[in-house]
């Protein structure tokens, strides 16, 4: 914590949002009305309306967790909603249900019941790391719907708060932050979390400034404070300067360009938006989006007991080109296993899902109908839909992975010319995940259109370095400026543009507007990126001369520590 001459005061986190954000303190501590004090004797406790309590508790929780997850799906994305369907399957979780029982058994209302049974479980998670810890903010935000539910308590309506809130927390769970406004917060901070957190994803699907892991120094904050929330810097301001504020407007009030930009020495980056969902595809033209460089296609497969018939697919992937009349449209063939599991494909339990069965390997194999399907409504969109449509393949690793691909879309083609239905083939092309296809892009681009590399992916098996694991350890070796990674990165853009492929980037790095030098300095032709971060990004790019960004990518690379690439790119902000 650092303090100067003023009032003010900085407390240190972890930024999750490149947004800042001024606005007065709301403090948020739902737990404390959630309290129930001691239990009443054991012969005062009707156990059988207990049970029916809690019974009743259960079927109202699933009511509200079905209406919210369908509420978000629209309002943010299926991706983010798929964190209800866990919280359902804790509703109906036998050891906590049992637990609950148990419990009322042993002459406890449902309540304490409840409180008892989720006790266990929530510390169990605790003790993990990584994404498995996030399991125990899962675990307290059923807990504390039953408890609600079971006590009568009010519900804390978020959605409602005052225009130009910042609201604090220890923490904030799924539902918490699913119910926040970014049109009334202006930022949040919490106690605890780290970027993996849910409330951190949900922050950064609605553009709300954050900053997570603060730690207890956050509880000195008063209410009614007037603070400044930079997820840029990962800093929460108490009372800012009148500079700070001003640099915050000025941060939030980024101009959107409508149209492409270019170096200010006249080379093109095209500044695409990652997408997964329908309901993004507004926010992404909203924020000047030149088309989308990554749509994700596992949301019309997910939270159904079937998949979608060819039709289906057209319509979404038609809706998506339309969207962008003008601009390029890149759909990422189903992406499933590691961490995308489908309950109604038979994916098999593997030991490591990020090394096994996944991707394109599923796609040439077990998933080969599936795969076929969507190629046809892929090609079909191609020639209804406005935009230009490119088809790109995940977790590519060898040539022939490649060329079975390729060939199973020449077969798809060949089909519809046959039948007589109207089809386009796309441009086509591959993510660089893995750093087999690092090595072999050159090979690779020879074969395409045009090469995209997956940043979050590519990180984790260049520096063998699982990117849920949030070890002390592990954690810091997740950062794609670990030089191994920038010349993995080099190494892909200097032999896709020698096979006359374009390279683009489609995983974090390329949201980071502090990288963008560094970025177009390698040489990239395309960025895809959230929506919120688009207007700056495309500032950035419009600000640099190509020279200057190409030296530091040199440096860069000739870099062997990430301190290094880290006070390199510094330096050059501070230049600008």
């Amino acid at each position: 914590m650092g303090t100067n001459e003023t009032t003010t005061r900085t407390f240190d986190g972890t930024g999750v949002v490149p947004l800042a954000g001024v606005g007065t303190v709301i403090w948020y501590d739902p737990g404390a009305e959630l309290e129930l004090g001691e239990p009443p004797e054991a012969e005062d406790v009707d156990p059988s309306a207990e049970r029916e309590r809690f019974a009743d508790a259960r079927d109202s929780a699933r009511t509200e967790l079905e209406r919210e997850r369908d509420q978000i799906a629209e309002r943010v994305g299926e991706e983010e909603a798929a964190v209800f369907d866990a919280h359902l399957q804790f509703v109906d979780d036998p050891q906590i249900t049992d637990g609950v029982e148990d419990a009322i058994d042993d002459g406890f209302p449902a309540e304490h019941a409840v409180e008892r049974a989720f006790e266990e479980p929530i510390e169990r998670f605790e003790g993990m790391d990584g994404m498995m810890a996030e399991r125990a903010d899962d675990l307290r935000d059923v807990r504390d719907r039953l408890l609600r539910l079971l006590t009568g308590g009010d519900r804390v309506d978020l959605a409602a708060l005052p225009e130009g809130s910042v609201l604090l927390a220890d923490r904030l769970t799924p539902s918490d932050t699913a119910q926040l406004d970014p049109e009334r917060v202006a930022g949040f901070a919490t106690a605890e979390g780290g970027r993996t957190s849910h409330a951190a994803i949900f922050a950064r699907s609605l553009g709300i400034p954050a900053v997570v892991g603060v730690g207890d120094d956050l509880r000195s904050i008063d209410a009614e404070a007037s603070v400044l929330v930079d997820g840029t810097e990962g800093t929460v301001v108490v009372d800012p300067d009148e500079e700070q504020r001003e640099r915050a407007a000025e941060g939030r009030a980024v101009e959107i360009r409508e149209d492409a930009v270019t170096t200010a020495d006249g080379e093109p980056v095209e500044v695409a938006a990652n997408v997964g969902t329908l309901a993004e595809l507004d926010g992404a033209v909203r924020q000047g989006a030149d088309g989308i460089g990554l749509f994700r296609t596992e949301f019309l497969f997910l939270d159904r007991e079937a998949p979608p018939d060819e039709d289906e697919q057209l319509e979404v992937y038609a809706e998506a080109l339309d969207a962008f009349p003008d601009g390029r449209v890149v759909v990422r063939t189903l992406d499933i296993g590691g961490d995308k599991p489908i309950p109604y494909l038979d994916l098999p339990e593997e030991e490591n899902p990020f090394l096994g069965e996944r991707g394109i390997r599923r796609s040439l194999g077990p998933d080969r109908d599936l795969f076929e399907t969507q190629l046809r409504a892929l090609l079909r969109a191609g020639a209804v839909g406005e935009g230009t449509l490119s088809v790109m393949f995940p977790m590519i690793a060898t040539v022939p992975e490649l060329e079975a691909a390729l060939d199973r879309v020449d077969a798809v083609a060949d089909d519809l010319e046959s039948e007589g239905v109207a089809y386009e083939k796309p441009e086509l092309g591959l993510m660089i995940e893995t750093p087999s296809a690092a090595f072999l892009a050159g090979e690779l681009a020879e074969r395409v259109d045009f090469l995209s590399i997956g940043t979050n992916d590519l990180t984790q098996y260049v520096m063998a370095a699982d990117r849920q694991n949030d070890r002390d350890s592990v954690a810091g070796l997740h950062d794609p400026c670990e030089p191994g990674v920038l010349r993995a990165i080099e190494r892909t853009v200097e032999a896709g543009h020698a096979g006359d492929a374009w390279v683009g980037m489609c995983g974090e790095m390329a949201g980071d507007p502090d990288l963008t030098a560094l970025l177009v300095g390698l040489g990239l032709d395309e960025l895809s990126l959230s929506a919120v971060t688009i207007p700056e990004v495309k500032a950035t790019v419009a600000e640099l001369e190509t020279d200057d960004a190409e030296a530091l990518a040199d440096r860069a690379t000739e870099a062997t520590t990430r301190t290094t690439v880290s006070e390199l790119v510094a330096d050059t902000d501070t230049d600008t």
